[in-house]
């Protein structure tokens, strides 16, 4: 059992912006204590700290306090495709996903620190093909659902959707159709900014869990469209 979260360190804010400016191994190696203790150690304990709650919202969705393979993002970015070759990802990346997701691409709940951006998300990020045209002909049979659950209360006025979208309509949809610029989207994701300074308030757990609960109206729609439990 770790210790209860307290909020992350005045000094996270600083090691990532550190981080940013000096992204290579080297640096890296000389600093992975501070960056245990300013970043792996806290988000694990928040993950923790966390996990009841989350329960209570939907039980299907997992918060693992895992150094590798849980809810915390790894450091290490994937270069292979990049054309940016630094290796360490300089955000904080926490997701709580679906039991039966595999991967980032699963419906879940999100927490993101970066010095000046902060914020917390759900949805479903980059769904694959399969899941793309069931949430879209979902969204199709049930429009009126859909704007419900945009202009749900907590959610509409505090959280707003983003991601990609296709320029032209997908195959089988007209140009006119009344949700037209949702079917164009590829992410179903919403964010809702944060202060940077809630990060380090031993609050900060119950302040996401309410965010959290203010796109349930979303993330049940979703996991509907695409034949998950909620």
């Amino acid at each position: 059992m770790m210790a209860p979260f307290d909020g992350f360190p005045q000094d996270t804010l600083r090691f990532l912006s550190e981080l940013k400016a000096n992204n290579n191994k080297a640096w890296f190696h000389d600093n992975k204590a501070r960056y245990e203790a300013l970043v792996r150690e806290p988000a694990l304990a928040f993950i923790e700290s966390l996990a009841p709650g989350l329960a209570e919202i939907s039980p299907h969705f997992r918060a693992i306090p895992k150094k590798v393979g849980g809810s915390l993002m790894r450091v290490y970015r994937d270069t292979r495709f990049a054309r940016d070759k630094t290796p360490y990802k300089t955000n904080i990346g926490i997701q709580f996903r679906h039991e039966l997701g595999k991967d980032v691409h699963a419906p879940g709940f999100y927490l993101h620190i970066e010095p000046e951006n902060c914020f917390v998300g759900a949805g479903i990020w980059r769904p694959d093909g399969k899941t793309l045209n069931q949430i879209r002909s979902f969204m199709d049979d049930n429009p009126a659902a859909w704007k419900k659950a945009l202009q749900s209360p907590g959610f509409a006025g505090q959280f707003s959707l983003d991601g990609d979208t296709l320029k032209r309509p997908p195959r089988g949809y007209a140009a006119d159709h009344p949700l037209i610029e949702d079917l164009k989207r590829k992410d179903f994701i919403a964010f809702k900014p944060i202060p940077a300074e809630a990060i380090h308030s031993a609050d900060l757990c119950r302040s996401v869990l309410q965010d959290f609960r203010c796109a349930d109206a979303l993330m049940g729609y979703l996991c509907t469209a695409i034949n998950v439990n909620y």
